[in-house]
Order: C-alpha cells, then sequence, then structure tokens
C-alpha cells in the first residue's frame, strides 16, 4: 500500500515519541532541537524526548510520509546550516487527528467509570 492510500487510522496506536512529535510540528514547522524543547513544554517537563528517540523517530516519520522535511531554509546569518526543518504532511495531520480523537474516547470511558474526577 503507498502513502497515498494509507488511512490515518492504519498508523494507530502511535507511540508516545512519535504521537509529541507529531503534535509539536502541528504548530507550525521546526528544527529537531525546537520539537524537543517544545514536547518538554508541552508535557511541562513530564516526557522528554532524547536526540536518539527523536531523529529515530523523525527518520520513521519521514519514511512513512507523516512529515517532510522543509525545502525552505532561513536565512543562513540567523540559523545554523545544518539545521534541518520539519513539517507535518497532509496524512501527517489526518494522523494526529485520529489518535487525538482515539485517546480522546479512551478519556471519556475513564470519566465515565469515574476513574477520572477532574474535568
Amino acid at each position: 500500500m503507498t502513502v497515498a492510500t494509507q488511512h490515518p487510522e492504519s498508523f494507530l496506536p502511535l507511540t508516545q515519541p512519535v504521537f509529541h512529535i507529531l503534535l509539536a510540528l502541528a504548530s507550525g514547522e521546526k528544527h529537531g532541537y525546537a520539537i524537543m524543547q517544545e514536547v518538554e513544554s508541552m508535557t511541562h517537563g513530564q516526557f522528554k524526548l532524547g536526540p536518539a528517540t527523536l531523529y529515530s523517530s523523525i527518520k520513521r516519520l519521514l519514511a512513512s510520509g507523516l512529515i517532510k522535511e522543509s525545502d525552505e531554509r532561513p536565512d543562513p546569518e540567523m540559523d545554523d546550516q545544518r539545521r534541518r526543518y520539519y513539517h507535518l504532511t497532509g496524512l501527517g495531520g489526518q494522523v494526529l487527528e485520529a489518535e487525538s480523537h482515539r485517546l480522546a474516547n479512551l478519556v471519556a470511558v475513564a470519566r465515565a467509570r469515574q476513574v477520572m474526577t477532574f474535568s
């Protein structure tokens, strides 16, 4: 099955690192270190991506067509030329949305069973 014909649900469930990377890229393109910082910020320090996990995940996300390396580069005087910038593809956005719905449904079940008492 080619990337163009894959259904978002076929990628689920996502691993924690992959979900966090896609979520970090939902607000716009970022380079690897910025992704690591965004994940740490989003999770209030509860989840930290190490470089090995980040770049092995990025490699798989690129291969599966969920993210793409940006062709545009910032001004070299304002940025390090060695940095690679990544952004979500359409499929990547669909997979992120599908996983977000899946997780929201689980949270709804937890609330219904009074496992979670806060809103």
